[in-house]
């Protein structure tokens, strides 16, 4: 994982402690789930923060990154050094690492019963806003099991509350 990887996920990890500082931290989630994004397989990571609490209803904003795996086609690895293909010269192993992340926004607007939560979200990321639906069940205190299935797009992981 390169430098850049590192820092935007310690950013995430470091914005999310501090929400779950703040007094109002028992509203505050985070998501860690595997997913499939346009036909490509990795991992999400994300925090969000309720804005509108009624009832069981709850309108819920979140930020977080898509880690995948992705192809360099115009790089190439040989001997633990990378290479341009084109012209064979060497250049920053970044380019041959092969992970790729993608930050993503989205908001979902969600309804809680006793045992399960259902609701709908759209959730931007690269150049696209993805309609998805969602459900949820507790399976301990302050832990969900969660899926997200939409056009192009399916999640299932776990949500923490804090």
């Amino acid at each position: 994982m390169s430098h850049r990887h590192v820092l935007a996920l310690a950013a995430a990890a470091l914005g999310g402690s501090l929400l779950a500082a703040s007094p109002a931290a028992a509203q505050v989630t985070a998501e860690a789930n595997v997913a499939k994004w346009k036909g490509q397989w990795g991992g999400e990571l994300g925090v969000g923060y309720p804005i509108l609490r009624d009832g069981g209803f709850a309108v819920t904003p979140s930020v977080g990154a898509f880690i995948y795996d992705k192809d360099h086609p115009r790089y190439t690895s040989d001997d633990g050094v990378c290479y341009r293909r084109i012209d064979e010269v060497a250049v920053n192993d970044d380019h041959c690492d092969g992970t790729g992340l993608k930050a993503y926004g989205r908001v979902e607007a969600s309804y809680s019963l006793p045992m399960l939560t259902l609701g709908v979200g759209a959730r931007y990321m690269g150049d696209s806003v993805r309609a998805y639906g969602t459900a949820s069940m507790p399976v301990m205190p302050m832990l969900d099991a969660k899926v997200n299935v939409g056009d192009g797009y399916v999640a299932g992981g776990l949500q923490a509350r804090f």
